[in-house]
């Protein structure tokens, strides 16, 4: 009996490195809520040199995954390499504050994304070590919302420094500096990584360990990247809200909505992923973002533009946790670092191509383009799911 009830708590250790991942979403979401007006209005970039920026930053730091996420299996520690890399993310903040043209706000992006992707596979592999199975779909669910509790606090404290600053842009970017670093310190001393169940260091992406990781895994990561193509930058959402006619300051508050929500449904839609079919909540999620898409193309009215961004953050509360769980369930638990960064590679790839054309198509043919593209992919993502779903297979029944 006592056993069963400690099955069914989310350990300490899952807590903290929600944690961490708040102070350090508070951290860069300060940044990036401003960055995409940043980056036109102050240093005259072209939105699709915002685009290109977005994609090649973001799609890095999914890339950079895919080797540390092996070392950490190889190593078989975790904890080092998310250290290193929430450490990058925090000596790189006051690069933005400094930049002066397109080049170094590149750079400042390259650097703090491969931090988050030298951290990323490897925090993920740990929380599943300290995880129980029966609660691995909340602990994800639990960490994805504290995470993104600090991404609605970061926009919240941009507009209100940007008011009491008269949008002073820089001066924001340097105070982002604090939570990065407390994130750092917190994650230092506040999470203890369990011994490895075996001391033998193994290549994990030799050819016989690779075929370990089996159909059911390369199903999800291919899933996974059809659909990051209807995922571009949520940098559009921003440019968006402003075109709108939103003002400067007030503008990060459409990240704020959409975090909010995310926050507040990716731990029920978590928890719901240990006992619900896998497939039913990937189809609810394509059908919000396909109704989040319609309504950002159909109108640029700033209340339109707030129902888009609210369908487009509770799709990502549904779905982004649901599928870090699919991978850790398919995954044998000595490759569990690998087989989070290839999943993170296939989803980079197809984050970068779908920003990159995103921006080309807002530059070309107007916004409404960007959002019905992204409608169009997740209907095909929907046929593919319906195709192939009947094989999908996860240590957790599908139900119903």
């Amino acid at each position: 009996m006592n056993d069963k009830i400690h099955s069914s708590r989310i350990p300490r250790g899952v807590w903290v490195l929600g944690f961490v991942s708040l102070l350090m979403d508070v951290s860069s979401e300060m940044i990036h809520s401003l960055l995409p007006l940043f980056m036109v209005s102050t240093l005259g970039l072209s939105v699709l040199s915002v685009g290109v920026i977005e994609g090649l930053a973001e799609s890095t730091a999914l890339m950079v995954k895919v080797f540390s996420g092996a070392l950490s299996d190889y190593l078989g520690k975790r904890k080092g390499l998310a250290l290193l890399g929430y450490g990058l993310g925090a000596l790189t903040k006051p690069m933005f504050a400094l930049a002066q043209g397109g080049g170094m706000i590149l750079a400042a992006r390259l650097t703090d994304r491969i931090g988050k992707g030298i951290r990323g596979a490897p925090r993920d592999a740990l929380l599943t070590d300290i995880t129980p199975p029966s609660v691995r779909g909340a602990a994800f669910g639990l960490r994805q919302s504290l995470d993104t509790v600090g991404a609605f606090l970061g926009p919240l404290l941009a507009v209100g420094l940007m008011l009491l600053w008269a949008n002073d842009f820089r001066a924001v970017f340097w105070v982002a500096v604090i939570p990065g670093v407390l994130a750092v310190l917190l994650l230092l001393f506040g999470v203890r990584e369990p011994k490895a169940a075996s001391s033998k260091q193994v290549n994990p992406i030799k050819r016989e360990n690779l075929r370990r990781l089996g159909s059911a895994y390369w199903w999800v990561v291919g899933f996974g990247a059809v659909f990051t193509l209807a995922r571009f930058s949520e940098a559009f959402l921003v440019l968006r809200a402003e075109q709108s006619g939103v003002p400067v300051a007030f503008v990060p508050l459409v990240m704020v909505a959409m975090n909010l929500i995310y926050a507040a449904t990716a731990y029920p839609f978590g928890k719901l992923s240990d006992s619900v079919s896998h497939t039913k909540l990937l189809v609810w999620g394509l059908l919000l973002l396909i109704g989040a898409d319609l309504v950002l193309a159909v109108d640029g009215h700033w209340w339109f533009v707030v129902l888009g961004v609210g369908l487009w953050g509770m799709h990502l509360g549904i779905t982004q946790g649901l599928l870090a769980r699919m991978v850790a369930d398919t995954a044998p638990a000595d490759l569990r670092g690998t087989a989070f960064g290839f999943f993170n590679l296939m989803s980079g790839l197809a984050m970068l191509l779908a920003s990159v054309l995103a921006g080309l198509l807002w530059q070309t043919l107007g916004a409404a383009s960007t959002f019905y593209s992204g409608a169009i992919i997740c209907v095909l993502a929907m046929i593919v799911l319906g195709w192939r779903g009947a094989k999908l297979r996860t240590r957790i029944p599908e139900q119903g």
